[in-house]
């Protein structure tokens, strides 16, 4: 069973930077696409960040230029930096494999079991 354990949240100001890791066991990590979902209070689950085989990355227009999304195939870690931070990247983030299309619904089958997620507050 695959298993997915994310850390690295925390409090920080605005224009902070925090960087989250994301360790994935029990696939085969290095042939599957990633992504790093958060979800605000009261809102969807939304896809921020995306990391494909070839190591190419896509990102949702509201984190591109501040957000940098990379995997670690030897430690079977995905990580996301994120700099530049503001109150409205408040939420708990979560990683999983990529769900193939931007927007949800997504196919819950295709994915990972989701892990616990990690709170990102963004406050001064």
């Amino acid at each position: 069973q695959v298993e997915v354990v994310e850390s690295g949240g925390g409090l920080v100001e605005p224009g902070g930077s925090l960087r989250l890791s994301c360790v994935i066991s029990g696939n085969v990590f290095d042939i599957a696409d990633y992504g790093w979902y958060r979800q605000a209070p009261g809102k969807q689950r939304e896809l921020v960040a995306r990391i494909y085989t070839t190591g190419s990355t896509d990102y949702a227009e509201n984190v591109k230029g501040r957000f940098t999304i990379s995997r670690d195939n030897a430690e079977t870690t995905v990580y996301l930096q994120m700099d530049m931070l503001k109150p409205e990247d408040t939420g708990v983030y979560f990683c999983n494999r990529d769900p193939r299309k931007w927007t949800p619904p997504w196919d819950e089958r295709w994915l990972y079991h989701w892990g616990q997620g990690i709170q990102v507050t963004v406050s001064s």
